[in-house]
């Protein structure tokens, strides 16, 4: 897919504002392993985009997991998890986290949010 084509697809899912708690695992630019607990910025179904205070590359691969929380928990439903692959890093912000942009390469994020049904 050229850069172009891969840039309209990653646009044409509607982001939602939403903090969920993510489990990000992988390794930074270094080539140094980590683990982090942090949260989304924004999630779509093909991906999501988080703080991060590891600086990861560009293309990079990282597993990511999404606990199940509230209601749906009940329902004997797992965790989701995924693979993601880094396609945007944002400059270093004054905390010393930066935004990082996940594609994910995975299973894509299948859960409703209350604003997509409709309620």
């Amino acid at each position: 897919m050229s850069e172009i084509a891969e840039k309209v697809a990653q646009r044409s899912e509607r982001r939602i504002s939403v903090k969920l708690p993510l489990r990000v695992r992988g390794k930074d630019a270094r080539g140094f392993a980590f683990e982090e607990d942090t949260a989304s910025e924004n999630l779509c179904r093909g991906g999501a985009a988080f703080r991060t205070r590891f600086d990861v590359a560009i293309g990079s691969n990282l597993e990511i997991r999404i606990p199940q929380q509230g209601p749906l928990s009940r329902r004997n439903e797992h965790d989701f998890e995924t693979k993601g692959r880094v396609v945007h890093v944002g400059e270093v912000l004054t905390d010393g986290e930066r935004v990082v942009g996940v594609q994910f390469v995975g299973p894509r994020f299948q859960r409703m949010f209350r604003s997509e049904s409709g309620l």
